[in-house]
């Protein structure tokens, strides 16, 4: 008898201590800092997922940049000292390039099209990256992306003579920029506002809400009224990290965290208007291209996105259908 209350009670603490093993924490770095719309929107989603899986699953945030660049990033997230980030399409195009192809220059007109296009192509871009090793767990809107300026940007020209920047390590932006035949400034996100303050860059490509949450508008003076290309930001957990959740918390992670992107894309929307509303009231002027300026610009982006294929930066099979879908909406309207 003794024995066996022994071993029962064995038993007792080998399923309490196995309990605790089967909680998982996925550590997620992000450049958004804490207080944000975004943070705001992830801490009430990682609630949810936590009350509904009772526990075993918890979502831990890492805002403002703490965990470094992308590159680092990468990194903790290899040594598994992070599971998981918040990314620009440039942070994971080198695990698969279709992720950044909904942010082919001058590619979208309206955001009409936007919306037909990842309707169809939010799923496809996701299995891709899934493949690879990665599970989207959200794609949020970022809005369009703008030229915003010290000078004037309404021509090629005007462009080639400014000091343009570039996101450090963006492989098609440098594609496109030798397109273009401008040469950029690559620089790290975090030395921009320095950049423009001290005149070491007098250009860049960002959209309306970014502009302002970096301060760049107060170093700046013009926005070039036309969508150069379409921001996404993305939700992006190590398959490994994630395979080690049970089917059931998979499914509660991926529904919750789905419901918190439907509503980042409404957000991220509305605050994009407000925003370029912002900026005009705070003294930024709007321009308009040249005649003829947009389609020579779509004309060359066009090229750029052709050789990128060809290169192997792009997908030919994923920028197909992104263009074909485009075609069929161009077509119904």
């Amino acid at each position: 008898m003794n024995r066996f209350k022994k071993t029962l009670s064995l038993l007792m603490l080998l399923a309490i201590f196995s309990g605790g093993v089967e909680a998982k924490t996925l550590k997620i770095a992000t450049l958004a800092p804490a207080g944000t719309a975004w943070m705001k929107e992830m801490k009430a989603g990682a609630k949810l997922i936590n009350q509904r899986t009772e526990g075993r699953v918890k979502l831990k945030f890492y805002p403002g940049g703490v965990m470094g660049n992308d590159q680092s990033v990468h990194r903790k997230i290899k040594i598994g000292q992070l599971h998981g980030g918040a990314f620009t399409p440039g942070g994971l195009g080198w695990v698969e390039s279709s992720i950044q192809a909904l942010g082919m220059p001058m590619m979208f007109k309206s955001l009409d099209e936007v919306d037909y296009v990842r309707a169809r192509m939010d799923s496809v871009i996701k299995q891709r990256m899934e493949d690879k090793g990665f599970v989207i767990l959200g794609i949020s809107e970022g809005g369009f992306v703008r030229i915003l300026s010290k000078q004037p940007m309404q021509d090629l020209e005007s462009i080639r003579n400014s000091k343009v920047w570039m996101p450090e390590g963006d492989a098609i932006g440098q594609t496109v920029f030798k397109a273009l035949g401008i040469t950029p400034i690559s620089l790290p996100i975090s030395d921009v506002f320095t950049g423009l303050q001290t005149g070491l860059i007098e250009t860049v490509a960002v959209n309306p809400t970014s502009a302002i949450a970096f301060q760049w508008h107060t170093s700046t003076t013009f926005m070039t009224d036309v969508p150069v290309s379409y921001l996404i930001g993305v939700l992006a957990v190590q398959q490994k990290a994630f395979s080690k959740l049970t089917a059931e918390d998979q499914e509660i992670v991926r529904q919750e965290m789905g419901k918190v992107f439907e509503r980042m894309d409404k957000i991220n929307r509305a605050d994009d208007r407000a925003a370029q509303a912002a900026l005009s009231n705070q003294g930024i002027t709007f321009v308009k291209p040249r005649a003829g300026e947009v389609e020579r610009w779509r004309q060359i982006a066009e090229q750029a996105v052709d050789d990128m294929v060809e290169q192997g930066v792009m997908s030919r099979d994923i920028v197909s259908q992104v263009r074909s879908h485009l075609q069929s909406f161009r077509t119904s309207q």
